[in-house]
């Protein structure tokens, strides 16, 4: 059946144009207005972290967030069928010189983000214009078919896609070329997992600890990723060295710099943010800590 749907629905509707698919996103905004998903998560987010604001304001920020996201949606639609050229016109690296630098061209990198802006873009534009192997950690989909095809769609101008589970035999497979291994750092940590506990829009919060882990386990520096969408269906990324010297920084120093990166760019433009996730669901006595 899910293939079916794929080949059916899915697949021909990516090859609509643009501004057919914006009006999709449109009408798929007005039906999220009236039944929002997941909208009871969305409120209870925007009203743990923004306590201080009016209902109407908090209203703001959701309206904006879901038509981002119907957006998102639609764009998602598009990746099944986009050329290299247009998602590189449509996703652009400011800096790609950044890896030709001295303290960068001949190493690997870790890169650090948040599902903010659109990852998806991120996944199939950043490959082609930047100097070092993308390889992004994922958590693969359960539905084997579904995984094949988001899969193949995700890698096909580059991106290598790591397992969760084989995180660390790909450093080690990739170890003699210069990478740059993607971690997106705002999911909710599972309670098994080892955990750096700090402030993160004003919450006691879980941050995976995997980049800094790997960073000073490999030596390998760390930069962070600020996405920003200049227009509709339009983004630009701008990546920022955070530490060179990964082994030398103190404990804690790497999560707690890429954590208040993705803060301050979540409190300037909130509804870019992935409202619907349960960030929070962890308490400081149900993980073990990194420290």
């Amino acid at each position: 059946m899910t293939r079916i749907i794929f080949y059916v629905f899915i697949k021909p509707l990516s090859h609509l144009p643009f501004s057919v698919l914006y009006l999709l996103s449109d009408l798929l905004a007005l039906f999220m207005k009236a039944l929002p998903y997941r909208g009871k998560v969305v409120d209870e987010n925007l009203a743990k972290v923004f306590s201080d604001q009016s209902s109407i304001e908090r209203k703001t920020i959701k309206r904006k967030f879901y038509k981002h996201f119907c957006d998102l949606l639609v764009e998602s639609l598009k990746l099944f069928s986009i050329s290299e050229s247009e998602a590189i016109k449509r996703f652009k690296v400011v800096n790609p010189e950044l890896f030709e630098s001295a303290q960068l061209k001949d190493r690997s990198i870790i890169l650090t983000g948040g599902h903010y802006q659109n990852w998806e873009y991120f996944a199939v534009a950043t490959d082609p214009q930047i100097r070092h192997k993308l390889l992004g950690i994922y958590t693969p989909i359960t539905n084997r078919f579904m995984e094949t095809v988001f899969a193949e769609s995700r890698s096909k101008f580059g991106l290598v896609l790591v397992p969760k589970k084989k995180t660390r035999s790909y450093f080690d497979q990739y170890r003699n070329q210069p990478t740059v291994t993607t971690f997106a750092v705002d999911q909710c940590p599972r309670k098994h997992q080892k955990v750096y506990w700090t402030q993160f829009l004003g919450q006691e919060t879980a941050v995976h600890f995997g980049a800094e882990k790997y960073a000073k386990d490999y030596n390998y520096a760390v930069i962070y990723g600020s996405a920003v969408k200049t227009r509709r269906g339009h983004y630009e990324l701008t990546f920022e060295l955070l530490e060179e010297h990964p082994k030398q920084s103190p404990e804690g120093s790497i999560t707690e710099m890429h954590t208040k990166k993705l803060e301050q760019q979540i409190l300037a433009a909130p509804e870019y943010w992935l409202w619907t996730h349960k960030r929070w669901k962890l308490q400081p006595s149900s993980v073990t800590t990194s420290q």
